[in-house]
């Protein structure tokens, strides 16, 4: 029997991307990750990290250490994962639309209308460590490439805990403290919930704390959340308002908290 040829659309995108069934990969697209075996470091820290000499993600990300290539995430975090976020709106008929992973603006010249398309992407092991990433160009491949790009050089290590006066039960399910964060007109407020709560918070910033390994939270927003591009930025400045709180060693014992993976 004949195998069915896809379009040139539909196979350049199974080329592309990979949806992850494996149980210790997040769920969502993923996108092939280069060949480690050919790549050639051009950083002192891409060199000792090919070399093996640097075999833990904390010891980069723990001293504030710049990341310039995308492969050194790939080869400390093997099973990262990879999504999209719908920042867009697909065209519809009378002016209705749905929600799209591209946003598309353009511009018009005397040539015709020149697009562009910009693309959110992020990426995370589902154990405290996760980053955005935002890109633009003509064509919705590059867009993709550049922000999936920038989501790993934009890494980050997140605190979790449990600081529900509910639950109390000391294990790193939630977040230790309450944290807000800004973008924009929107300001968004993330506060700690008791086991079996779930993610209680807008359907595109509970993909950033599922890959963030936060399980249970309560959430409020305020400001235009229709901007859905704000409200990412939002939620991902909470995240990094939340690490850079100061807690004392008898406290985090206390909220069973916990940085980057358990």
């Amino acid at each position: 029997m004949q195998q069915k040829k896809l379009p040139d659309s539909e196979q350049k995108k199974t080329d592309i991307l990979e949806t992850s069934t494996s149980s210790d990969v997040p769920q969502g697209v993923r996108r092939r990750g280069p060949d480690l075996d050919l790549w050639k470091p051009k950083t002192e820290l891409g060199k000792k990290v090919k070399s093996g000499e640097i075999k833990d993600i904390a010891d980069v990300i723990g001293r504030g250490t710049v990341i310039f290539e995308e492969e050194i995430v790939d080869k400390l975090l093997p099973n990262l994962g990879i999504d999209l976020l719908a920042i867009g709106q697909s065209k519809g008929k009378f002016g209705g639309g749905k929600r799209s992973i591209w946003k598309q603006t353009q511009k018009k010249t005397r040539e015709g209308n020149k697009p562009k398309f910009a693309a959110l992407a992020v990426v995370g092991n589902q154990d405290g460590y996760v980053g955005l990433g935002h890109g633009k160009a003509r064509e919705t491949m590059p867009a993709r490439e550049k922000a999936t790009r920038k989501a790993k050089l934009n890494l980050m290590k997140i605190k979790r805990g449990c600081g529900s006066w509910e639950c109390n039960c000391g294990e790193a399910h939630s977040i230790p403290l309450k944290t807000s964060g800004k973008s924009g007109s929107i300001e968004i407020t993330l506060m700690p919930a008791p086991k079996g709560t779930g993610l209680c918070v807008e359907k595109e910033c509970k993909k950033i704390l599922s890959f963030a390994g936060v399980k249970d939270i309560y959430s409020k927003t305020r400001g235009h959340t229709h901007t859905k591009l704000n409200l990412m930025f939002a939620c991902l400045d909470a995240l990094k308002n939340l690490s850079k709180a100061k807690i004392s060693e008898a406290d985090s014992k206390r909220l069973g908290m916990t940085e980057g993976v358990k």
